[in-house]
């Protein structure tokens, strides 16, 4: 294909980027920002997916099968944790008004100017490698697609030169227009989440040619690597599983997606909402899974078709410039160019903030040369640093590239700078969770692991490119064998990947772990491990001390501000305060804040210290009395928490003070009640067997009616003796239960025909409808057959007291779930909606007991819901005022597997 063509089309598609981030950045102006949406928030994490993945996974699966998978199982594991891990990152970072991973570091352990600049140090020469993989992604791809070398002639002017420039361009652009490093990109955000979709496209389009343009389908493809038991094997994991890459590389990743700088910008810095994070959760997965989709048969299918003559990274594009597809070809290489383009925009912007705040602003504040004090407004000077950085940044990519590129493919590139930036995840996550980890042990984790990975893997990257000798490898440095980089202290048999996170992690979170448990952390430290550990439990700071006396004033203050931020801001940020008052820490800590979104935490500290005129007052006394300021605001939130504490125990204790009062009163209640239940039969039988016994001669017909009457009691006598000893027994666990799959209806059955002749006597029609289930009888459920007949007769007793003569009262059965659910409906006067839990209790009865008390002892409801939760079943009621009432309850099913439908 013509170079020129390519050429013209790859500067149209960067000018339509350069247009959406215009576009995006006027409506954020307007207030309608296009990043408000959760959905261009989870398509931005899509930046993750680089060149690595548009060419290297099909580099890697063309010689491990699946084992290009663990690069986004990582992933996709800590999107699992996302909900308790992330969401406490973003919390935090919109709390301290973080502006990168490595402000996020030294904050969390006490503001450490020192922390910061080794966590963006590390984090230049780790990623360092990784820009060389775009640039160099984009330089193969284009000379495959035009044929042309250009870069072997001119190893200056060439494509990854070009694109290095484009997107430096871009970058400084989109991403240097603000001083807040803390504020968000909505153009940059916007271009990325339109990149990830165009990548997303391009490779779905050249799986689905490969697949059935090529091979006619699955199957197609499958029967042509019928005789290729090479190939075939790549569908299986014994490549993939044969040595400890697997679990390396996954391990890798899934640090690699909380700790690379790109992946914290847009997933934390740019996150304007946290319930964004839901979406992420799965739509960021769903991404991973399609565009990784076809990468086993494209590969697969260019094996076959090329073997071993073509570089299987640029598959992508080889195999539809093979079958003439041209524009197929292109839109591949447009993927791929938006892949590169999206990780180098946001990887360099992320990088010159870290630089900018944590390298070059802390030796300028504390250099204090004549040209920076004499300034009034560095707010330019923030901007130049920053644009100044994104070249150096993208320059060191280009030498790298040029350096050690060509002896890598792309996957290892990558990998070797997922191990650097994985250094971060001791510090990073230890101390999100771990209050006592200290800012020594967190330096010498850092300072050990970044060294070890230098020795194990960038230096041999050198080393295998021609830059230092290759003895360095065979032999180790000066021949001292224990040191060899791939076999360090003679620890042998591993791939190298492996080997370097061994040893890495080893001395890493050792001397982390170490330091940290004989350390004694400063107040600035503990200030910062109470608000990084309880971030959810915080609520707002008291007020600072009244009698604090500080030393700036509010003038002082508002001019430090207005130097980096600019006049506007701090005159909104002090508006209405005196500039000769005295500051105090509340008015420090807003500066301090204020400054923190622009240079970072570490940074804003040194510059506040430069506030205080005539040396008053020492860096260190000003640092020590922010310290002791933010140790007193962390004391008051810890005594705040306590102190809401005492007050839950406190109204759970008043809550079951007022219970245990109201069951007294009950109890009482119920003593009088049950006292003159019991009293009204026995007077009555008492009564009438006087008569009987003095009248001998009493007539044949009364004397029959009288001893009806004294049965009748006697029974009604039984009936409470028998509640109140059903009720003791269950009350002390003394019941003995009969647990079996037992048929529903014939007990059903049974408790009608027991209840069958009080609704006779009180004229109510008693209809049963006990065939819920629509494709037969009820089905067996797990009960006590005895019990279940209670429940029921229980329920229809009462509904022949309240139903009024001439009603209808209804027991029905029906399928609900994996339960059974029994309801006894009568038209009676109903239950008021706030009565429907307390028919439940014991000693408990709607209405006033020596009034409007309905007939029983107010136990049988209570007996009832006891012995429906025994069987694992739940009972209520629904009713109204003057509308009847119905009384349900469910009880388990024998079978307690799914069913496909339940019952109307």
């Amino acid at each position: 294909m013509p170079w020129l063509t390519v050429l013209l089309v790859s500067l149209a598609y960067l000018s339509a980027l350069f247009a959406i981030a215009h576009w995006a950045d006027r409506r954020a102006a307007a207030g309608h920002s296009v990043i408000a949406s959760p959905t261009v928030y989870a398509l931005s994490l899509g930046v993750y997916c680089t060149t690595w993945t548009f060419y290297g996974s099909v580099g890697r699966a063309a010689s491990q099968g699946i084992g290009f998978l663990p690069i986004y199982l990582g992933p996709t594991l800590t999107m699992l944790l996302a909900p308790l891990l992330m969401r406490k990152i973003l919390r935090i970072a919109k709390t301290q008004r973080i502006t990168s991973i490595a402000d996020f570091i030294a904050s969390r352990y006490g503001r450490s100017p020192l922390l910061g600049w080794l966590v963006a140090l590390t984090a230049v020469a780790g990623v360092t490698p990784y820009i060389a993989l775009q640039l160099k992604a984009v330089a193969v791809s284009f000379d495959a697609l035009t044929g042309s070398f250009s870069g072997d002639d001119s190893p200056f002017l060439d494509t990854g030169f070009a694109v290095a420039a484009a997107m430096a361009l871009f970058a400084m652009v989109f991403g240097t227009r603000q001083i807040d490093a803390a504020e968000h990109h909505p153009g940059m955000v916007a271009a990325v989440a339109f990149e990830s979709l165009v990548k997303l496209v391009a490779f779905l389009a050249v799986g689905g040619f490969v697949v059935w343009g090529l091979h006619g389908g699955l199957e197609g493809l499958f029967a042509d690597t019928a005789a290729r038991p090479d190939i075939q094997a790549l569908f299986a994991a014994e490549p993939a599983l044969g040595d400890g890459a697997w679990a390396t590389s996954m391990l890798l990743a899934a640090a690699a997606i909380l700790c690379l700088p790109r992946q914290f910008q847009v997933m934390v810095i740019e996150n304007v909402e946290e319930r964004h994070l839901n979406r992420a959760l799965w739509l960021f997965p769903l991404y991973m899974l399609l565009i990784n989709l076809f990468v086993l048969p494209v590969a697969v299918s260019g094996l076959l078709r090329f073997g071993g003559d073509t570089d299987p990274d640029l598959f992508v594009i080889a195999l539809p410039l093979s079958s003439g597809m041209d524009a197929l070809a292109l839109l591949a290489f447009l993927g791929g160019l938006s892949a590169a383009a999206g990780m180098i925009v946001v990887e360099s912007v992320a990088l010159s903030t870290m630089v900018c705040n944590d390298l070059v602003m802390p030796a300028l504040l504390r250099l204090r040369p004549p040209a920076l004090e004499r300034s009034a407004d560095l707010s330019r000077l923030l901007l130049a640093i920053r644009r100044a950085a994104i070249v150096v940044i993208l320059l060191l990519g280009y030498v790298y590239f040029r350096v050690a590129g060509s002896a890598y493919a792309l996957v290892s590139i990558g990998l070797i700078s997922f191990a650097a930036v994985a250094q971060f995840a001791p510090a990073l996550i230890g101390g999100l969770y771990w209050q006592g980890a200290t800012r020594r042990g967190a330096l010498a984790g850092l300072v050990g692991g970044a060294l070890v990975w230098t020795h194990t893997l960038l230096l041999p990257s050198f080393a295998r490119s021609g830059w230092l000798p290759a003895s360095f490898i065979e032999s180790g440095p000066w021949g001292i064998a224990s040191l060899r980089p791939y076999a360090l202290f003679g620890l042998e048999g591993f791939d190298p990947l492996t080997h370097a996170l061994f040893w890495s992690a080893l001395v890493n979170i050792g001397l982390y772990i170490a330091l940290s448990l004989t350390d004694r952390p400063d107040s600035a430290q503990q200030a910062q491990a109470v608000a990084f550990v309880a971030v959810f439990e915080q609520s707002e700071p008291l007020e600072p001390p009244a009698d604090w006396q500080g030393v700036a004033s509010v003038g002082d203050l508002a001019r430090v501000v207005a130097r980096f931020l600019g006049p506007q801001r701090a005159e909104a940020a002090f508006a209405g305060a005196d500039p000769a008052a005295p500051a105090g820490p509340e008015r420090l800590r807003v500066a301090e804040r204020l400054l923190a979104g622009a240079i970072g935490g570490a940074s804003a500290r040194v510059a506040l210290a430069s506030a205080v005129p005539g040396g008053a007052v020492g860096t260190a006394e000003l640092l020590r009395m922010l310290d002791e300021t933010s140790h007193v605001i962390a004391h008051s939130r810890q005594l705040e928490e306590k102190t809401a504490a005492l007050e839950r125990a406190t109204d759970a204790l008043r809550a079951a003070n007022e219970r245990l009062t109201e069951l007294d009163r009950l109890k009482d209640e119920f003593l009088s009640t049950v006292t003159h239940e019991l009293r009204t039969p026995l007077t009555a039988i008492r009564a009438l067997t006087e008569i009987l016994h003095d009248d001998p001669g009493l007539d044949p017909a009364q004397r029959h009616e009288f001893l009806g009457v004294v049965i009748a009691e006697s029974e009604r006598l039984t009936r409470l003796i028998n509640q109140l000893l059903d009720m003791a027994k269950i009350e002390a666990g003394a019941v003995e239960w009969s647990i079996a799959a037992i048929d529903p209806a014939a007990a059903l059955e049974q408790a009608a025909a027991s209840t069958a002749g009080l609704f006779q006597e009180r004229g109510i029609t008693l209809e049963t409808a006990l065939d819920g289930a629509l494709d037969g009888p009820l089905p067996p459920v797990l009960g006590d057959h005895d019990r279940l007949v209670q429940v029921a007769v229980n329920l229809l007793s009462n509904a022949a007291k309240f139903a009024p003569p001439g009603s209808r009262v209804t027991l029905s059965a029906r399928i609900a779930g994996d339960s059974l659910r029994v309801a006894v409906s009568d038209g009676g006067p109903g239950i008021a909606p706030e009565h429907h839990a307390a028919v439940f209790d014991r000693f408990r009865q709607v209405g006033d007991p020596m009034t409007d008390k309905p007939a029983g002892t107010g136990l049988g409801l209570a007996i009832c819901k006891r012995i429906v939760e025994h069987l694992g079943g739940r009972i209520g009621v629904v009713s109204a005022s003057g509308a009847g009432a119905t009384f349900w309850f469910t009880i388990p099913l024998a079978d307690s597997a799914p069913r496909s439908r339940t019952a109307p």
